[in-house]
């Protein structure tokens, strides 16, 4: 009798827009707020802990499933960096220890900065778009943790408004990827 041999075919789809949506309008609010425009509010911290850690936790795990190591380990990693950062913000204030330093938030923002290069290192093999989201997470972090060190309201500021091409440019690249999607062409420009 003749065996039947069944081969599984990943049908599902791409999971990468929603986290890049959820990594860049959490990043633009946040950067909208370091650029001066308001203040650091609960609307922020609600976007951190959905848009911009479950949900791209969530799609780290599905591109684990679609084995892409970059994107599993970029929107789990950054999903928990969002996360942890508002727990950064909320503990102190439940009396769950004390706020760091902004010593120790400058160290904190370069080693995310430093880990970041490596993803950055990766995407020379991917599209410039993607080569230049992760070059503008790079300047951001070190923007950011160079204003902690200093103290610097004007870098700070600075960094506010490259934090919001940073997150614009994530958001751009899941529209344009959904639109691919949808429209079975390229409608926004995607350079390669």
């Amino acid at each position: 009798m003749e065996q039947k041999v069944f081969i599984a075919k990943d049908v599902t789809t791409n999971p990468a827009p929603l986290g890049l949506a959820g990594f860049g309008l959490t990043t633009i609010l946040l950067n909208l707020h370091n650029a001066g425009l308001f203040g650091l509010d609960t609307m922020i911290m609600g976007m951190g802990i959905m848009m911009g850690g479950l949900i791209q936790i969530l799609v780290g795990m599905l591109e684990w499933k679609k084995n892409n190591m970059f994107g599993m380990m970029a929107f789990s990693s950054y999903g928990a960096f969002w996360i942890s950062l508002v727990f950064i913000w909320i503990f102190p204030k439940m009396g769950l220890g004390e706020a760091p330093s902004a010593t120790a938030m400058g160290y904190y923002l370069t080693v995310w900065g430093i880990y970041t290069v490596g993803f950055w290192v990766a995407t020379f093999k991917m599209t410039k778009t993607m080569m230049f989201l992760f070059a503008t997470v790079v300047v951001l972090f070190a923007l950011l943790a160079i204003a902690n060190f200093t103290g610097s309201h004007l870098i700070h500021t600075i960094a506010g408004i490259e934090g919001v091409i940073c997150g614009a440019t994530a958001l751009y690249i899941s529209i344009g990827t959904l639109l691919v999607e949808v429209y079975g062409k390229q409608i926004l420009p995607m350079p390669y």
